[in-house]
């Protein structure tokens, strides 16, 4: 990673993270959806990325997540989880021809179907054991996935708006 693609994510960073703490905080939806915005940061970091760095960003990004919602490490446990399977993910659903150098996994690069199905995973599983972690009892793991099923769409939906408005589309 050079100096601009740093920077760069050091932005993206702030970004997202920020959004998520100042003003997606609060956002629900008949208490069952909730937007965690800031996974995108996870998501949207060039495919090739260092393991060891992956880790250390989604723990970062989940801890300064948790310091704002008094959560305890749920956040950072969800997003290392998710850090840690995303190589395998995009190994999984890797295109014909493999992918590029230094290439970000967003929707005008790689295209609907590749990137619905990537994020799609991606933040169920993050969504999933955040609940579950959350939910700590067995009598509660079906709402634990109702809310997981509802907050993927919710999230999921509001990632991809920001691809659209902020991330242009393929010429």
């Amino acid at each position: 990673m050079n100096g601009r693609e740093f920077l760069l994510q050091a932005i993206y960073f702030f970004l997202y993270v920020g959004l998520q703490v100042v003003f997606v905080r609060d956002l629900e939806v008949f208490g069952l959806a909730f937007c965690f915005v800031y996974v995108g940061f996870i998501l949207l970091l060039p495919i090739e990325t260092d393991r060891v760095l992956l880790l250390v960003l989604s723990l970062a990004a989940g801890l300064i997540v948790d310091s704002f919602y008094d959560t305890l490490g749920i956040h950072a446990a969800a997003c290392v989880l998710i850090g840690y399977l995303r190589p395998w993910v995009t190994r999984i659903i890797t295109p014909r021809g493999g992918y590029e150098q230094n290439l970000r996994p967003t929707l005008r690069y790689m295209g609907n179907e590749w990137f619905f199905s990537y994020t799609l995973i991606l933040i169920f599983l993050h969504h999933l054991a955040l609940f579950l972690i959350e939910a700590s009892q067995w009598s509660l793991v079906l709402p634990a996935l109702l809310k997981a099923l509802c907050s993927t769409a919710f999230t999921w939906t509001v990632l991809v708006i920001i691809q659209y408005l902020f991330y242009g589309q393929k010429s």
